[in-house]
């Protein structure tokens, strides 16, 4: 008997924008294009977050949550 392992498709990657944490010791990030504010703070200890970039398999958020001003019901 062959038990063959299925070919795995490939996920294309791509250079993306992120928001890390600025306390060495939190090891938080998020995407920029998932993040509720302009500057956010970090979800786990709560400092200032810094933008940079990472390589990531591409996700696609077209809601656009950073357009819209506080307050306002989606």
């Amino acid at each position: 008997m062959y038990f063959g392992k299925k070919a795995v498709e490939e996920i294309p990657e791509a250079d993306t924008t992120i928001w890390s944490c600025s306390n060495e010791d939190c090891n938080g990030w998020m995407r920029d294009n998932f993040a509720f504010e302009q500057e956010p703070l970090c979800a786990h200890c709560s400092s200032p977050m810094v933008s940079g970039t990472k390589i990531l398999p591409l996700v696609v958020n077209d809601h656009p949550i950073k357009m819209l001003k506080k307050g306002t019901l989606i």
